[in-house]
């Protein structure tokens, strides 16, 4: 571990030199592939001509190469066997992404990262006796694909749960036969009963469905906190979502100042970030020496036909940017869907600020998810409310009637007054995103957001009906259309 905090030391000082080298590897490792030929990928190809000859790709111009290696062609994207695909759960649209794993990115990346977690973590504390005990991982479940029998699909941290070493097994729980079930309810009960008697020292998951499993825990034993049933838990690995409208969720559910939280930046397309410093909550060190080459298309060029990208020694702070990536599993100038925001260039530091399709921008707002997160959670600390989840849309105008956000919070803890904690998300979006506050001057554009208090279950019960339930599945916490807000209320009956 020692000697990988090391190796982290030189990117952060490096960093422009690792990305240099690692993607002239790329490049050399995959000329020989249909792809690498179509683009003249050669030993003297610059990063300047690689930009000229390569188009920036979405999932959708990708797809025709992933469907060929999904029906047991291989050397078209990358030259090493791939046989496993990552079933991404970014959205809950209907259709899912097929995200291919090369071994490369398999022990490159993925399991790198979950190793390099852990070497970042014994450094910042190097007290810690989490090796005493297991780690508790919630994933999802994988199953042949429907086109090749061959082929294996399914979330990210099934895929990574399948291919660990056996020894690793030895230190985690619950049993992998468990994990990887398919019917999320009965998994929940089956790790409830498995899972209680272990020393769990540290859990890692999307912050949702951890909380789901812990609130069962507490029903099942009658314990009044997780603390009690596991009296060494001292970190909780999260990502996927942002914690803040979390942190006092977990506060009430693990009651101690020495409990520890680590955020990542992992996702289908590979891991990208770790937090690498005590107290910096959602800041992470973007890891540049995972067989991922980046580039960052500034937001307000992001609907150009063919916008110009930047690298790594171009970007600048508190900018957003639309992140684009070119990986060891033969993604090339792919766009993943996320938008970052760098919070330190020595070394790169970076923010999570949303995604690039989940925004709110009917009347030139530009509400993006970080802004939303931010609000939730300083209404939620300033009224006493505990919010399990959310999503928000907009209020179009209508003959006689101005324009506004509607937002569907369901609370774990209902606030002192509702009232009051549709004002704090007002004003707070308002200091956050100052297109926010010119359009809510004097209502003239927008009106004040209404803020309806879901009944507990509702968001649960929409992704039981999309078959959703459990794995990387999340809530889109903003959308520029009514289309999930209306859903929601539909299934849930909701007036």
């Amino acid at each position: 571990m020692k000697k990988r905090i090391h190796d982290i030391d030189l990117f952060r000082k490096y960093p422009h030199e690792v990305q240099n080298e690692l993607f002239q590897n790329l490049i050399n490792t995959a000329k020989g592939t249909e792809w690498g030929k179509k683009y003249g990928y050669s030993d003297e190809l610059s990063v300047r001509e690689f930009q000229e000859r390569v188009p920036v790709t979405t999932y959708e111009e990708l797809y025709p190469y992933i469907e060929r290696v999904m029906m047991g062609e291989q050397n078209l994207l990358w030259p090493s066997k791939v046989e496993w695909f990552a079933k991404s759960s970014g959205t809950t649209n209907a259709r899912s992404k097929f995200i291919p794993v090369s071994p490369e990115s398999l022990e490159d990346c993925h399991y790198k990262g979950g190793k390099d977690m852990l070497s970042i973590y014994v450094n910042l504390y190097p007290e810690t006796k989490l090796f005493t005990g297991k780690g508790l991982s919630i994933g999802g479940s994988h199953r042949p694909s429907e086109i090749n029998s061959k082929i294996n699909c399914g979330d990210v941290s099934a895929v990574i749960m399948q291919n660990l070493p056996i020894w690793a097994e030895a230190i985690r729980t619950p049993p992998l036969k468990i994990a990887l079930m398919d019917k999320w309810e009965e998994k929940i009960e089956k790790m409830v009963e498995v899972t209680v008697p272990e020393n769990v020292t540290s859990m890692s998951g999307v912050p949702t469905w951890t909380y789901v499993l812990l609130k069962r825990i507490l029903e099942v034993t009658g314990k009044n906190n997780i603390l009690e049933v596991w009296p060494n838990l001292e970190l909780f690995t999260h990502g996927a979502v942002a914690f803040g409208p979390y942190r006092q969720l977990f506060k009430e559910i693990i009651p101690s100042d020495k409990m520890n939280y680590l955020e990542v930046y992992n996702a289908s397309e590979g891991f990208f970030g770790i937090q690498d410093q005590a107290g910096t909550e959602d800041e992470m060190l973007l890891m540049l020496d995972y067989g991922v080459y980046y580039e960052f298309i500034p937001m307000d060029q992001f609907e150009e036909e063919n916008p110009k990208t930047m690298t790594l020694d171009q970007v600048e702070l508190g900018k957003n940017y639309a992140i684009v990536i070119s990986t060891n599993a033969g993604l090339w100038r792919y766009k993943i869907g996320d938008t970052i925001r760098f919070t330190s260039l020595s070394p790169y530091r970076i923010k999570i600020s949303g995604r690039t399709k989940h925004f709110i921008n009917a009347f030139g707002e530009e509400v993006i998810v970080e802004n939303a997160e931010a609000a939730i959670t300083k209404a939620c600390e300033a009224t006493g409310a505990i919010i399990t989840n959310f999503t928000a849309a907009p209020v179009y105008m209508g003959s006689g009637k101005r324009g506004g956000h509607e937002w569907l919070i369901e609370f774990e803890k209902a606030p002192d007054n509702l009232k009051q904690f549709t004002y704090l998300l007002d004003e707070t979006l308002r200091e956050v995103n100052s297109d926010y506050d010119a359009k809510r001057q004097n209502d003239i554009a927008l009106q004040g957001p209404i803020v309806h208090a879901a009944p507990q279950g509702t968001f649960m019960n929409w992704l039981r009906d999309k078959g959703k339930l459990g794995g990387q599945n999340k809530v889109p916490r903003l959308s520029n259309s009514r289309e999930y807000l209306e859903e929601i209320m539909q299934v849930n009956n909701l007036g």
